[in-house]
């Protein structure tokens, strides 16, 4: 399992290429749909292929399909760039002990600001 993850993690920017045209090839088949409902088989059914209803039906169904392979390649690209060993980790564990406030530079505090001066009368 971890050689088919390390092969994942070496692929990740061809992944995130096709990841990038599915999403991309999504957003248009959607952009098509009309915005009356049918989309994603919500409307009527006809069995006329390139009629009105016959789009919609192919362009739902590459909306599905679309949305599919998004959602595979999410998860394997998620699941591929997971270590094991420091995802059991918590990042409190990187902390110094001993760290307190940070120091102040040339070892003197900060001045204090300013009063305004009283308006006189």
């Amino acid at each position: 399992m971890d050689a088919v993850r390390h092969f994942l993690h070496e692929w990740r920017l061809v992944l995130l290429v096709i990841h990038v045209g599915v999403t991309s090839a999504m957003i248009v088949v959607i952009l098509l749909q009309r915005s009356e409902g049918g989309g994603l088989g919500m409307g009527g059914r006809s069995d006329a292929l390139f009629s009105v209803r016959g789009q919609a039906n192919i362009l739902s169904r590459m909306t599905a399909i679309f949305a599919t392979i998004f959602f595979v390649l999410s998860m394997i690209m998620a699941w591929s760039m997971t270590d094991p060993m420091r995802a059991s980790r918590s990042i409190m564990d990187r902390v110094p002990v001993g760290s307190g406030a940070p120091a102040v530079p040339g070892g003197t505090a900060p001045a204090a600001p300013a009063q305004p001066a009283a308006p006189t009368r």
